[in-house]
């Protein structure tokens, strides 16, 4: 195993690629020798897949690697530049190599793909928008085919630099939630899961259901928010402003639930059970309160979003919406490669999501 300075700030994929010119310098790796497979890279280097994609990535978009498809790394002549007119490729753009809903859709993505006969490049813009900008320029500029977006934007419009891409007719999709209806898209309806999830806790026999929101200015916070509010119409059920929470920090949502378990506790008019804006602060949440003495669901039942790996092996397994991960992976991929071969396909693509229960939201007493 490479020993990687966990102390040294400088992010780990950064300093995996260091390491790999380290050893093409030291002749150690020679021009057309073919590299550790991503899963002996992972060993090698003590890291996560996505993080062993990332630093690949950025070195093949270098050119000190090129990609075979089904064949593996290879380590390129550096007089040779790469020429990605050459090469079908297609970009990703994640917003944190270790979301735990976008990483693993990389997976889903590369195998379509490798299917597909095209390349990936992975960038991430590590939870800023300014260089999610970049990324997206940087890749159209190399000669990317086409660009898969998981964007940071929680705006109602589309970004500048996405909107450009639109009007320019580049090839792209959004699997992330953009509320314009004229954008490529690929996702669930986010409004009928947050519907399914008031629904399934009104069917549980509770009356007083709150939300916690993505944020105050969370585009996908609201049109949940929507589907919460209509489940409780259609049962006759009122809500209440002050039942709706929100979440201060989107990027460290963990943590933002947990902050918010801690003052739920002390609240003296409290809802019976809520539905949160994703998995992660939903885990968060419960810690906090279990740490508190409140019982789950007995206190306080929750439903969380996303259906991440964790949920369900949480103290409390979680009850939660499942978005298809690897059908928008799949699709991602195919109409980004229709729109390459300028085949017509539908500009939004919207999947139903899933009811998962589990015991955070069962109501032991109806």
């Amino acid at each position: 195993m490479a020993a990687l300075d966990l102390q040294d700030p400088t992010a780990l994929y950064l300093q995996i690629q260091k390491d790999i010119k380290r050893r093409i310098q030291n002749n150690e790796l020679k021009v057309g020798d073919m590299l550790e497979s991503q899963n002996e890279l992972v060993k090698y280097y003590d890291v996560s897949l996505i993080t062993v994609k990332k630093a690949l990535s950025n070195l093949i978009a270098e050119g000190v690697l090129y990609s075979r498809i089904g064949k593996g790394t290879y380590i390129a002549d550096p007089k040779r530049k790469l020429d990605l007119n050459k090469h079908k490729t297609i970009g990703v753009v994640l917003q944190n190599l270790e979301h735990p809903f976008f990483a693993p859709l990389i997976s889903h993505i590369e195998r379509r793909a490798t299917t597909e006969k095209y390349n990936i490049l992975l960038s991430s813009s590590a939870g800023n928008l300014d260089k999610e900008d970049s990324q997206i320029a940087h890749l159209v500029k190399i000669g990317t085919n086409g660009l898969i977006i998981a964007s940071l934007s929680l705006e109602y419009v589309a970004s500048k630099i996405l909107r450009k891409l639109h009007e320019n007719n580049y090839p792209y999709v959004m699997v992330s939630y953009v509320h314009d209806p004229d954008i490529w898209y690929v996702g669930i309806d986010h409004e009928l899961g947050a519907f399914m999830a008031a629904e399934h806790l009104i069917k549980e026999g509770y009356k007083k259901i709150g939300i916690i929101h993505g944020g105050r200015k969370n585009i996908l916070g609201e049109v949940r928010k929507n589907g919460w509010q209509r489940a409780l119409n259609e049962y006759s059920i009122n809500y209440s402003e002050k039942y709706i929470y929100y979440l201060d920090n989107v990027v460290e949502r963990y943590d933002s639930g947990y902050k918010i378990g801690k003052k739920f506790v002390h609240l003296k008019d409290r809802p019976e059970a809520l539905i949160i804006y994703t998995d992660s602060a939903a885990l968060g949440f419960q810690k906090a309160v279990l740490e508190e003495g409140l019982k789950i669901p007995g206190d306080i039942a929750i439903v969380g979003f996303n259906d991440i790996e964790t949920a369900k092996h949480a103290a409390v397994p979680l009850t939660t919406i499942k978005q298809p991960i690897r059908e928008i992976g799949e699709l991602a991929v195919q109409i980004v490669t229709a729109r390459i071969n300028k085949e017509d396909v539908p500009t939004r693509t919207i999947l139903k999501p899933k009811l998962i229960v589990r015991d955070s939201s069962i109501n032991k007493l109806k």
